[in-house]
């Protein structure tokens, strides 16, 4: 604000507007992680009564207590973690040379081969015959089917090429003079030099991975299996449809909106604690890689 003074009446009349309508907007986007925080800590009473705005009413940790106190809480938070972890392992070990080897001017059928990639990012066959596939490989109802079928993005993949297509020739010249092979030049040269891609990439798969549901839901059907995300879908409908349980909490701590808050608070605390480990590459990857010079 102190800078004001250096520019002409219009520029700050523009600049102060702009600064009202990014409040607004951060605001706008912080509020919903704000209201669901404050209604898993209020009574259960004050939620279905629509008293919560801002802050708990009628304070209380019991949502959280019943929610830590369920075996497949923890069992559906030990899937998820194994679906994001080795199904994040999985992508980069698909995309990573995948993208290194589209980026390479000497790739027979190099135009074809990222036209196809592209492809994917505008059609897809559908969900039935996706299903169908998934059916037919025998991926139904297991954990590999969940970490392998979902494990390449083109979006990611072009993201990743072009950040490597960004990178000047003369470190791989140098590299080649020394007599690495290609495997060392990718693995020595172009990884050191795209750690912000990378950590761009690797973000972007954890979200997705940690996010997933729809697909979860659809090919999973024993319960042991289930992520977070279809387990919170699963209370919702149970504890809404349940009538008995919808009475018995009408006087009491939680009710079904404290329980249903109290799972979202708990599954989005991993990526809040990840996101700040990999934000300062984040805006530098995601720039350098999405423009092809």
């Amino acid at each position: 604000m102190k800078k004001l003074h250096l520019y002409s009446r219009g520029d700050r009349i523009f600049v102060i507007l702009n600064m009202i309508l990014i409040a607004i907007f951060a605001v706008s986007t912080l509020y919903p992680f704000i209201y669901i925080a404050a209604v898993s800590f209020s009574s259960g009473f004050a939620a279905r009564a629509g008293q919560v705005v801002l802050s708990p009413v009628g304070a209380t940790f019991e949502a959280y207590k019943h929610v830590l106190s369920e075996p497949m809480f923890w069992i559906s938070y030990k899937n998820t973690f194994i679906y994001t972890i080795l199904g994040t392992v999985m992508s980069l070990l698909i995309i990573i040379p995948g993208s290194y080897a589209l980026s390479r001017p000497q790739l027979y059928g190099r135009r074809f081969w990222n036209l196809m990639v592209a492809f994917t990012m505008w059609f897809h066959a559908g969900m039935i015959p996706f299903f169908l596939n998934m059916r037919d490989l025998g991926l139904l109802d297991s954990y590999f089917g969940i970490i392998i079928g979902f494990a390449v993005n083109g979006f990611n993949i072009i993201l990743l090429r072009n950040f490597f297509e960004a990178i000047p020739n003369s470190f791989e010249e140098a590299a080649r003079m020394d007599g690495a092979s290609e495997f060392q030049v990718l693995w020595k040269v172009y990884l050191p030099l795209s750690k912000p891609a990378i950590a761009t990439v690797t973000l972007f798969c954890i979200v997705s991975r940690w996010n997933g549901f729809f697909w979860a839901m659809v090919l999973l059907q024993d319960e042991q299996k289930i992520p977070l995300q279809v387990y919170l879908r699963h209370t919702i409908v149970t504890l809404s449809d349940d009538n008995e349980f919808g009475a018995s909490l009408v006087d009491a701590a939680y009710s079904v909106e404290t329980v249903t808050a109290a799972i979202i608070v708990c599954s989005i605390i991993p990526i809040l604690v990840i996101y700040p480990f990999l934000q300062r590459y984040f805006e530098k990857g995601t720039m350098l890689g999405g423009v092809k010079e």
